[in-house]
């Protein structure tokens, strides 16, 4: 009698294709505006003219796509083969521009360069030391993201509240109300819901110029890359402190497919994969690269683990990207929509850091002290974010930005009082 075939991971199950296209347009329309937007930030502050915006869309939106693929198959330790999507940065995008605005677009391209071989460089180590970060660490660092993330969409809903409303409204309806394969639709379902009450209500939705049929990237728009070191500094300090962000959202991942956290062999893969899309945006005028935790709530929410979801999602990125009808299509969603959307997903993905913080026991007064301490470093940039203008720049890159700064106030206290607990305890042995 032959043996039963072994059963397949839910992050490796195929899904039909009747369920694909619409499922991977979800996790497209849930992303899209990160990248259209920071394209728009680039170009405004750049004062780019049309043609070269619509480039510059182009470029962002295909490595968006290949950097998902990436991320979803994996290919010589390139990817955690799982369902992630990629986008450029914000925090990096402002940098880029601080960068560019003092030393021109040239050095800012430079600057993504030396960060993104810098983060190569680094991560063998890293891998040695990913272990000090426990749930203790990865809870809170998930729960700050989730807020963070509310506190970055907030603005976008708050442009039209209607129809933002709206599309949460409908959203959780979806949630509450429909089961099956619509279930796992709801939030594309609320954006359409919301996307008909925005053009009923004379909501405005935006556009991007031109009536080229192809918008194809450019090679080094800017130049030949300037490599400055100390002018690069600020985007330096970013990539290594995007490594905390980075385990965050791998072990968060893993967790939401139903697979094992492994840290040390995966975290590397994923920081690799925002390391190649960033050399490849810096050739092609964009800032660097990173891996997005927008997604994970779609898979929490749908229930839909597979990661060649995400790989037709990045497919249908690149398609974008090089036809520019669609490009000017999908950029044409109103603000509010997509920020509704986001708010519900966003705040998917504080509850999960809940969940993980579960696991640690809170009555303990280190672990309540780490924890009280690290979301107090996380939350005073959305709080309070003049907080840390003072300090100079690469103390404001790295406390400044919420995710990182409360990623390593818990490693380090964690760290702390692990060893202090250990000291704790051999002391009476070493007195005898």
């Amino acid at each position: 009698m032959a043996a039963p075939a072994p059963a397949v991971a839910p992050v490796d199950a195929r899904v039909p294709p009747a369920r694909l296209v619409p499922l991977a347009a979800q996790h497209v329309l849930a992303m899209l505006a990160a990248p259209v937007s920071t394209v728009f930030l680039l170009a405004g502050g750049l004062h780019l003219p049309p043609d070269r915006t619509a480039a510059l869309l182009s470029a962002t939106l295909v490595l968006c796509g290949i950097g998902a693929l990436l991320q979803s198959f994996g290919v010589l330790r390139i990817g955690a083969r799982l369902p992630f999507m990629m986008l450029p940065g914000g925090a990096a995008a402002a940098l880029f521009l601080q960068i560019a605005r003092e030393h021109g677009p040239a050095t800012a391209s430079g600057a993504v360069l030396l960060a993104a071989a810098l983060l190569l460089a680094v991560l063998p180590l890293y891998g040695r030391v990913v272990r000090f970060f426990p749930p203790l660490v990865m809870g809170t660092t998930v729960l700050v993201i989730g807020v963070n993330m509310v506190a970055a969409a907030a603005p976008m809903a708050a442009v039209g509240s209607g129809p933002a409303l709206v599309t949460v409204a409908a959203t959780a309806l979806g949630l509450v109300l429909l089961r099956g394969v619509l279930r796992q639709l709801s939030v594309l379902l609320g954006m359409a819901v919301g996307t008909a009450t925005a053009a009923l209500t004379g909501a405005p939705f935006r556009a991007v110029p031109g009536d080229a049929v192809l918008a194809l990237p450019r090679l080094l728009p800017y130049g030949a890359p300037h490599f400055d070191l100390l002018a690069a500094l600020p985007l330096l300090v970013f990539a290594l402190a995007s490594l905390a962000e980075a385990t965050g959202q791998t072990v968060l991942n893993s967790e939401a497919v139903g697979r094992a956290p492994e840290p040390a062999r995966d975290v590397p893969r994923t920081a690799r994969a925002d390391a190649v899309a960033s050399l490849a945006a810096g050739l092609l005028g964009g800032t660097t690269m990173v891996t997005s935790a927008e997604n994970i709530g779609i898979v929490r929410l749908t229930g839909v683990r597979s990661r060649f979801v995400t790989a037709a999602a990045g497919a249908l990125l690149v398609v974008c990207g090089l036809l520019a009808p669609v490009t000017r299509l999908l950029a044409a969603l109103p603000v509010p929509v997509v920020g509704g959307a986001a708010l519900v997903i966003y705040a998917v993905i504080a509850a999960m850091g809940i969940d993980m913080l579960r696991r640690t026991d809170l009555t303990d007064r280190a672990a309540s002290t780490v924890v009280a301490l690290a979301l107090l470093a996380g939350l005073l940039p959305v709080l309070a974010p003049r907080l840390y203008a003072p300090l100079p720049d690469w103390a404001h890159t790295l406390f400044g930005s919420g995710v990182p700064a409360a990623a390593l106030t818990a490693a380090l206290l964690s760290a702390l009082f692990g060893r202090l607990d250990a000291g704790g305890r051999t002391a009476p042995a070493g007195a005898g």
